[in-house]
């Protein structure tokens, strides 16, 4: 009965929803038409938004892997970009297909979170001001900014790349103020909205993909919304959901909160559709949608919003994210999860990979729901480094099992819509790992750092995460208040720690720690104090069954581990007889080897003869996995393991 009341409630929405489409739609034109081209701005109050559970510390610096792995992706591919370049597609306004307008505005999104977690980059903040300058001496008199031809906007990729010059000139006012800047933005939103919108050209029906690259253009509505108050780009957000839900639009919304699978939600395109309108599973777009609803939501408050992101992640999560943290094959989603024991074309495209981790990211600062932390820990611990090359060049895509490689540059340029995207996901980490809502303060990733937090009544805290995690699973965790200060450390405790431990000033915490949930340690902390954690960095077994035969793979805390052939002289492909218990009973500390960032060995017995040959698998982090980057060096996740008929145990 439960489950049919819900059903019955969904359904009601959806009908509601739709019978208000045409009434919405002209109270839109009515709006539309009530304010001014460039509205009057209205500065908003505090509490005018739904509130973040939980804000990034006042300001974070990595030590260790990911500190090294920023500083590298920041020199490599942030600071060596020919901005230049990036620019010119701008000044010829002859396209009708290609994307290359993108590529401008990912790399500023990257360029000014990586300035603001080191500000002492002045030839990155230069750089970046040439960028802005740049691309501002390109908009024209009615305020378009884009490449393509007169007769040919809101074709192709056009407005998808309009929302990233969009961002990108947000970013830069958020972090400059510079006007400019902010006005140029606004300019292009105004001149968008007299192309789309009720009376004009229906965005779904522009672009491809059932115009959810187009409506992905919510997000920087939304951001110059909450700059500026002008209610015409509230009026086009909600423009903007209220078509999905037609029948020619993505259904993003109701579909969601049907719960149908993202790769369910329209027919299979055939091969001629796939790269057109009528695809409907285009996995980077329809997360990048998301992501926009839910600052709609923030102003809104409407739950359907915030419902429909919820119930999308957690399909994600169940039906296409992969053990290293990404999915999607062709760039679609295409029921994943159960497919990835197997090879399959162009899978885990960098795009998304890093637009996982931001939705997953946005979604938590509304929720808290740590469960979305472990998301992103995995994907930041495995095919974040996995899809980075020693010159600083990501990958579009990568595979569980095969030889790593670099793909072509796109639209004639340098650089490709991965390469551009693929460092937002190491910027974003600073701002994932400590975070705090008042007196609450939340340690979200274990990386070595050092935070600086603002508390309430004036109070400066500085925290030095100590550790070589994940390595290891250890972590000290040293508190300097400029006074004693009541306060509630929160620490996030991995779903994948069985057994954790936390101590005080040496003293163990006796109280029950449950896996994948905050643990609380409230009471007045003084300069020095020290909280201790150890987490369970046991390797694990993971074995799944299929109709093709069982695979295993192995795990040590957030990191998958690898076979790689440069390390084995036995057949990387070949089966194994047993798994082994599922827990080792102890820590197996990581050995040094050239090439490899963790290094371990895994007894197991292989071969089907009369008596099975006992190894020791070497195994290496996902990441290192065929990082030569050599196609003779080949790599695998999970591991066949050999079908017995009897079920008597191999070890007999």
């Amino acid at each position: 009965m439960v489950f049919l009341n819900q059903a019955t409630y969904l359904q009601g929405k959806i009908h509601h929803m739709q019978r208000a489409l045409l009434l919405f739609t002209c109270l839109l034109s009515g709006l539309y038409a009530a304010h001014a081209q460039v509205a009057s701005h209205l500065p908003f109050k505090a509490d005018s938004r739904q509130p973040y559970a939980a804000n990034p510390a006042t300001h974070l610096q990595f030590d260790g892997y990911l500190g090294e792995k920023l500083q590298f992706v920041t020199q490599h591919s942030i600071n060596a970009q020919d901005v230049a370049s990036l620019v010119a597609p701008f000044k010829e306004r002859n396209e009708s297909s290609l994307w290359q307008t993108e590529f401008w505005g990912k790399w500023m999104l990257s360029a000014v979170k990586a300035y603001a977690y080191d500000t002492t980059n002045t030839a990155l903040l230069h750089t970046m001001q040439q960028a802005v300058t740049g691309i501002l001496a390109t908009q024209t008199a009615d305020g378009y900014i884009g490449n393509y031809a007169p007769g040919k906007h809101l074709q192709g990729w056009d407005v998808w790349g309009r929302k990233y010059t969009l961002l990108g000139l947000v970013y830069y006012y958020d972090l400059t103020g510079d006007k400019k800047a902010l006005a140029g933005a606004e300019r292009l939103l105004d001149y968008t909205l007299t192309e789309i919108g009720p009376g004009k050209a229906n965005i779904v029906l522009t672009g491809n993909f059932r115009g959810m690259p187009s409506s992905s253009i919510l997000e920087p509505v939304m951001l110059l919304y909450e700059r500026t108050g002008n209610k015409n780009y509230l009026a086009f957000a909600q423009y903007i959901v209220t078509q999905w839900e037609t029948p020619e639009g993505p259904q993003l919304i109701s579909k969601a909160l049907q719960n149908v699978p993202v790769a369910q939600r329209f027919t299979t395109a055939t091969p001629e559709e796939w790269w057109t309108w009528k695809n409907g599973a285009k996995a980077y777009e329809m997360m990048s949608c998301y992501d926009g609803l839910l600052k709609l939501y923030r102003f809104t408050g409407n739950k359907d919003y915030l419902n429909a992101v919820v119930q999308t992640v957690a399909n994600i999560r169940q039906t296409e994210i992969n053990i290293v943290g990404s999915g999607a094959a062709m760039e679609c989603w295409y029921g994943g999860q159960s497919q990835q024991y197997f090879p399959s074309m162009h899978t885990m495209e960098t795009c998304v990979t890093i637009t996982w981790m931001k939705l997953c990211y946005e979604l938590y600062r509304i929720t808290g729901n740590p469960q979305l932390l472990d998301d992103i820990e995995t994907t930041a611990y495995n095919n974040l480094p996995g899809s980075l090359s020693p010159s600083g060049r990501f990958s579009k895509y990568s595979s569980l099992q095969g030889f790593r490689d670099l793909d072509e540059f796109q639209c004639n340029m340098h650089i490709n819509c991965c390469m551009a995207n693929g460092p937002r996901g190491y910027t974003l980490l600073p701002d994932v790992a400590v975070m705090q809502q008042q007196q609450n303060i939340y340690l979200n990733l274990y990386n070595a750092a050092h935070a600086q937090l603002q508390l309430p009544g004036n109070h400066q805290l500085q925290l030095q995460l100590t550790t070589g995690y994940p390595a290891d699973g250890d972590v000290a965790i040293t508190l300097q208040p400029d006074a004693p200060v009541n306060a509630a450390i929160n620490l996030r405790i991995p779903a994948w720690s069985a057994h954790t431990q936390v101590a005080v000033n040496g003293k163990p915490v006796t109280d029950s720690i449950t896996p994948g949930r905050y643990f609380t340690l409230q009471q007045t902390w003084k300069k020095g104090d020290v909280i201790t954690l150890h987490v369970d960095m046991r390797i694990k077994t993971q074995v799944h069954h299929t109709p093709q035969g069982d695979f295993a793979a192995f795990t040590r805390g957030p990191v998958v581990l690898a076979r790689d052939s440069r390390f084995s002289s036995y057949p990387i492909d070949a089966a194994i007889t047993s798994t082994g218990s599922n827990n080792d009973t102890a820590e197996q500390a990581p050995a040094a080897r050239p090439g490899a960032w963790l290094y371990f060995t895994r007894y197991n017995k292989t071969g089907s003869g009369e008596n099975p040959v006992n190894i020791d698998i070497p195994l290496v982090d996902f990441s290192s996995a065929g990082n030569n980057w050599d196609v003779k060096s080949r790599y695998r996740v999970w591991i066949p393991v050999e079908y017995n008929v009897s079920g008597i145990p191999a070890e007999h």
